[in-house]
């Protein structure tokens, strides 16, 4: 067989090193070729780590038992022999950045795996990178040199759990500069200048929202394929809000990190708060800011073990736990008998409110013009078995309403219930939670579903018994609340009121005022959803689509209104026509829809679906085990197989 020069670079000798032409015939194979170029590069070094990247193609050569021919590499290819780990600067959810090795030629779906190994995070599955935004500079400023904690030496580990040496994973142990990057990672960081904040990327609409999130790297192919280079920035945040076995034991980073997320993007109205639970979130940052400070994060993990309950409700699930046995089904089931007000929005009214007398009974509501009528049929029964169930609360103007989005053939209907008080409230708002779950009144939840309810109204109450609230001058209100409330607030204001709700949790401890934040911003209504712009076949007009852990959401984007919800359950199957770019969903009752996205490639939004079902088979039993084949099949399309 004829032989013919191949070229290929060497990236060690520099960018000006001309690259050297290799003798290869077409059946000699990838490992041959670095074989006979590492002998005519002289260099004695550990090559072990290197691989050949095709210039042109745009590939890895990692299968080195395959042979030129076989890959496809003729004469005018152009090879680079480079590292397949390179240094990245990873900004972190909490701001800061970490600079460490990545591996740049397996999926990102992999690389994400090894840094969350690295750094101590247990399901990598729910994190991803993403191109970060940038943010505004200013004439006057300089580049300030922002602050690198290295990790490039700390050596990659195998096995999921690491061992712990005084309380954080042995790599970390190594060295007082390792043990100042494991502090960094486990302790919230105290909030930055007002001027940095300032600076900070904010969505101002709907719009905005939809830009963060086509920025998501493709998780079924390599840094290098997306074109990212050694020493570039990307961010590492939590992409699929499905949180599987939070265990404050093992997860110290994780918390942290994802409190840290939580925590701006309530700050930067990522998502939308009512003003006493925006007070209440600021108590929670300020009580965590002072302990963070003051307590040893190390020491207050452990005896940890007594949250599980708080744990289980902070778990986000798909599904309920579907734990009601056969023998209570035969029982009678306890009901909630009571007049309530009732609304249902149409188009161009104004909000009226009709008294009805109103009956609870497993899953469903029953409603009448009087209790004199509950005999008779009722004038609507709802469903509530796989409806969405939002507060809609204002303590000071004793507003207790509850919203209910309940599946219909052509989407949903919105249903608002509005109770006198809180006692009725947290008892009608228990039941209709569980009943979305397919759960009944029977259920030995309710009764801690009502009392959970009750403590977070009670937070957000006004403790008027307990002592004026000192004054403490300390506090920087403007990392404690979103613009919004800086705005319509003055320093003067707002300091009394974040310290009256302060009163309320200033017992906790950190790790449960952590878990208490999350599971506060996991009940907010627009929790968990990531917003495309989208187009629907035939249409001529954009559109906004939010995916959420269970479902997909047609959101009309002059008023901003929620139009239909689809839910994963009720889907039959999706794919994606990856010629022109289109994703077409089916659900049951023959409902079909098909859409393009906008500002985003359809690749994104395939992912997101794949992956919220893919994370929905996750058990605990196999906690440890990631089926990373199936992940790739529900993700990755045509291009993964």
């Amino acid at each position: 067989m004829a032989a013919w020069d191949l070229t290929v670079a060497v990236e060690e000798l520099g960018p000006d090193a001309p690259p050297f032409k290799i003798s290869v015939t077409s059946d000699l194979h990838i490992g041959g070729v670095i074989l006979k170029l590492v002998e005519q590069t002289e260099l004695k070094k550990d090559w072990s780590d290197h691989a050949l990247w095709w210039e042109q193609k745009q590939q890895w050569l990692l299968r080195t038992g395959w042979t030129l021919d076989k890959c496809g590499v003729h004469a005018d290819a152009r090879l680079i022999f480079t590292p397949q780990h390179k240094p990245l600067r990873l900004g972190l959810p909490n701001g800061a950045t970490l600079r460490m090795r990545a591996c740049f030629s397996s999926s990102v779906f992999r690389t994400v795996v090894g840094i969350c190994r690295v750094l101590n995070i247990r399901h990598p599955e729910e994190l991803s990178l993403l191109r970060p935004v940038e943010e505004k500079k200013k004439k006057k400023d300089k580049d300030s040199s922002e602050e690198l904690y290295d990790l490039t030496d700390v050596p990659l580990t195998a096995g999921s759990v690491q061992a712990l040496y005084n309380g954080m994973p042995a790599h970390f142990a190594d060295s007082p500069k390792t043990e100042a990057v494991y502090k960094m990672l486990s302790v919230s960081l105290p909030s930055p200048a007002p001027e940095a904040i300032a600076k900070l990327y904010r969505p101002a609409s709907v719009v905005d929202k939809t830009h963060i999130h086509t920025r998501w790297l493709d998780s079924s192919r390599s840094l290098m394929q997306q074109g990212i280079q050694e020493n570039d920035r990307l961010w590492l945040r939590f992409k699929y809000y499905t949180f599987h076995d939070m265990d404050p034991k093992y997860d110290v980073v994780r918390l942290t990190q994802l409190y840290e997320q939580a925590r701006w993007a309530i700050l930067l109205e990522d998502i939308d708060c009512t003003e006493e639970e925006m007070m209440l979130f600021g108590a929670l940052q300020y009580h965590i800011g002072k302990l963070s400070l003051s307590e040893d994060m190390v020491s207050s993990c452990q005896g940890m073990d007594d949250l599980e309950s708080a744990l289980k409700s902070l778990e986000v699930k798909m599904v309920g736990d579907g734990n009601s046995t056969d023998i209570l089904d035969n029982m009678t089931a306890p009901e909630l008998n009571d007049y309530l007000k009732i609304f249902r929005p149409r188009r161009l009214t104004l909000k009226g409110y009709k008294q009805y007398w109103c009956n609870f009974q497993d899953t469903s509501i029953s409603y009448y013009k009087s209790k004199e009528d509950r005999y008779g049929e009722p004038m609507q029964q709802l469903n509530l078995k796989g409806c969405e169930v939002a507060p809609d609360v204002n303590i000071a103007g004793q507003k207790f309403c509850i919203k209910l989005l309940i599946p219909a053939p052509e989407g949903m209907n919105e249903i608002y219930l509005r109770c006198e008080n809180e006692k009725q409230y947290s008892q009608w708002m228990a039941a209709c939670k569980l009943a979305s779950k397919g759960l009944t009144l029977l259920d030995s939840s309710y009764e801690s579903e009502v009392k959970n309810i009750q403590t977070f109204l009670s937070m957000q109450r006004c403790n008027s018994a307990a002592p004026a609230a000192q004054t403490d001058d300390s506090i920087n209100t403007h990392s404690l609340v979103s613009p919004r409330y800086q705005k319509k607030y003055k320093p003067k204001q707002l300091t009394p009121r974040i310290l009256e709700a302060f009163q309320n949790v200033a017992q906790l401890s950190l790790t449960s005022a952590i878990l208490k934040f999350l599971q506060i911003w996991q009940a907010l209504p627009d929790f968990g959803i990531s917003y495309f712009m989208i187009r629907f076949k035939g249409s001529r007009k954009d559109e906004v689509m939010g995916i959420a852990n269970n479902r997909l959401i047609r959101i009309d984007l002059g008023v901003g209104d929620v139009v239909k919800t689809w839910r994963y359950n009720n889907m039959r199957q999706w794919n994606v026509n990856w010629d022109i770019r289109q994703v077409a969903i089916e659900f049951d009752g023959n409902i079909n829809i098909a859409f393009s996205c906008v500002n985003a490639d359809c690749k994104v939004v395939h992912e997101y679906i794949g992956g919220y079902i893919f994370l929905s088979t996750r058990s605990r039993q196999q906690s440890d085990t990631l089926n990373e084949e199936l992940f790739h099949k529900l993700t990755g399309g045509h291009e993964a197989l």
